[in-house]
């Protein structure tokens, strides 16, 4: 496995370009602080520094001679989203393509026999202007770069590839079939972009239970074997198998969703059958895992949340489990049913961080015997971040200079920032800002919004096209519907009924109620109070009909919100974010947001 043995940047991707453009893409200063579900979480230097702590150390005490191991590393990252530039924390620059590749690359050439890099899915979608507006073409591009002469060769050379990625929900977005073109190449009808045949992903994506219900084949190859100087290494590929209540229900029509346990176990005895004993699952779904106040722990560990069932209910075989979906840090040894400790990593988000995972394979038994992890975060300012890749920089640069004079068109003058935090009852400030939007653009009495269709925030001061696109980045067109009040109370009941597991709070416009946590700690016991819920100040008649507006991910039922699949009358408008900058050009400059009372909570 020689990890950064690369093809030249004609094969890679953006020859044409990229040669053309060499200057750095500006810095994008925004810190990434929310999770998959849009909540507010930690993230700070000290949490970093904790993260970096090598840990969660497991060696085989029944294996002997030491001296023939086999060593390697995985390099574990996950979240990608696009995030091509750089960032801050806590004042520090972090991330980029350049720096991710850089301490990649820093990390393989430190390993005695090279890196496999494994990423968790999510790579694309909710991606910002650089990569959304071509595509997502330049983030598939950034890691054909990282590619190794082995990626592509075919036979048993294609071994030795170093790159091996799996589908998060965001790879659905937009379908399918522009899943597959990612991957498997074709232009795009609005490209070509960066080069003229976009030739797709140079290494191979893996997804284990995914399925079509026609044939029950699965959409991609399941898993890959890669040799680490000889010695047989599986990766498995999942997403979470609730993918279909967070995308557009269309992009995934005739597709199945298939536990994801049985998935994995079902292709181990497939790899065991070939003689693969070291096996890793690269996996989109995750936890969110308790700081260390130290070493990350040797004894296994409880992992909750999502992650904790599936890794519970794995294979003997199954050694490491590289995660994501929660866009938080994971380090820790976790033991299946049998007791067998399973080392579970997750590397925070958007390019700041990596899992360096120290692996050993015995010859002899050709098992994984020894692991161990650091999560190290991307400073640019520290060590392999002062020296970015510059073949990767220049795709960066590329594309930048492509997508720029729309991205800096200004558009409004923001009087403050603008967040997405919420009240304790749910309602946030952008999101009430996005309904009225939303609500203006159709002209109906109501408009609902997802909170996690809500990506960043608004700053202060002059605001770009671009940074509306980060707000709003999916193009979500918006339909129009009629809704009866019951199916209203319905609707906004949905926010918190099963399978929610975290409630969904609708951001409203021209729709104010009060809900009921009856103070208990189950989201299920949450419900509206109906003689609370006014339409446009007076009170809602539940056998009464009301024009609705909601974005197309709503409207075929996406998070769990099926009511809204009953709507009637339909009529789709122009695209979200054209209906948020057509409303902030409108309002007296500058203008401002606030949190008004829409949603109220007792208890």
């Amino acid at each position: 496995m020689k990890p950064f043995a690369r093809k030249p940047l004609a094969a890679a991707c953006g020859a044409i370009i990229v040669a053309a453009v060499l200057a750095s893409a500006p810095l994008r200063a925004e810190q990434e602080n929310f999770d998959a579900c849009g909540n507010v979480f930690e993230d700070s230097k000290e949490l970093r520094e904790t993260a970096s702590a090598r840990g969660s150390h497991w060696r085989d005490a029944r294996a002997a001679n030491p001296r023939a191991w086999k060593r390697f590393k995985i390099l574990g990252f996950n979240d990608f989203h696009g995030a091509l530039q750089r960032r801050t924390l806590s004042g520090r620059p972090v991330g980029g393509a350049d720096v991710l590749a850089a301490y990649l690359g820093s990390a393989a050439a430190e390993s005695r026999n090279g890196a496999l890099i494994v990423h968790a899915g999510d790579h694309v979608g909710a991606t910002p202007p650089i990569s959304a507006l071509l595509q997502d073409e330049p983030s598939i591009c950034f890691l054909n770069v990282l590619a190794n002469e082995y990626c592509g060769a075919g036979g048993r050379a294609e071994e030795k590839c170093n790159i091996v990625g799996t589908l998060g929900n965001h790879e659905f977005d937009e379908g399918v079939d522009e899943m597959l073109r990612l991957i498997e190449g074709g232009n795009h009808a609005d490209g070509p972009f960066l080069e003229p045949e976009y030739g797709g992903a140079d290494f191979p994506y893996v997804n284990a239970n995914v399925i079509r219900e026609d044939s029950g084949e699965t959409v991609i190859p399941p898993y890959v074997i890669r040799r680490v100087d000889g010695m047989p290494v599986g990766v498995i590929g999942i997403v979470l198998k609730t993918t279909p209540t967070i995308v557009t229900p269309e992009g995934v029509a005739g597709l199945d969703f298939l536990d994801e346990a049985e998935s994995i176990n079902r292709y181990v005895k497939e790899l065991r059958a070939q003689g693969v004993r070291a096996i890793v699952v690269t996996i989109h779904q995750g936890t969110s895992q308790t700081s260390f106040t130290g070493d990350t722990p040797e004894q296994p560990v409880e992992l909750g949340a999502d992650i904790g069932p599936i890794v519970k209910a794995l294979d003997d075989e199954v050694d490491i489990v590289v995660t994501g979906h929660y866009h938080q840090f994971t380090n820790a040894l976790m033991a299946n049913a049998n007791g067998k400790p399973i080392l579970v990593t997750q590397a925070f988000a958007n390019g700041t961080a990596y899992a360096d995972i120290d692996v050993a394979i015995d010859p002899a038994s050709k098992d994984i015997v020894e692991k161990s992890a650091a999560v190290v975060t991307t400073w640019a300012d520290t060590g392999p971040g002062l020296a970015p890749d510059q073949q990767v920089a220049a795709l960066v640069a590329a594309a930048a200079e492509t997508v720029q004079p729309l991205v800096e068109r200004v558009i409004a003058t923001a009087a403050g920032s603008i967040g997405r935090s919420e009240s304790a009852a749910g309602e946030s400030a952008l999101g009430n800002l996005i309904a009225n939007a939303q609500r203006a653009a159709m002209g109906t009495d109501i408009a609902l919004m997802n909170p996690g269709g809500i990506r960043a925030d608004i700053a202060s001061g002059e605001v770009t096209w671009g940074e509306l696109f980060a707000v709003q980045p999916f193009g979500n067109d918006l339909v129009r519907m009629e809704l009866t009040g019951q199916q209203i109370v319905d609707v906004l009941n949905q926010q918190w009924a099963p399978p929610q597991t975290f409630a969904r709070v609708l951001k409203t416009s021209g729709i104010t109620y009060t809900w009921d946590g009856k103070g208990t700690a189950a989201i299920a016991d949450n419900e509206v109070i109906a003689a609370s819920v006014l339409v446009n100040g007076e009170l809602l008649n539940l056998s009464g009909t009301y024009s609705v507006t909601v974005n197309s991910f709503l409207a075929s039922g996406g998070d769990n919100f099926t009511v809204f699949r009953q709507g009637t009358n339909r009529v789709v408008g122009p695209v979200d974010l054209d209906a948020l900058v057509d409303h902030v050009q409108a309002l007296p400059q500058p203008f401002a947001a606030a949190i008004e009372g829409r949603i109220q909570r007792a208890n």
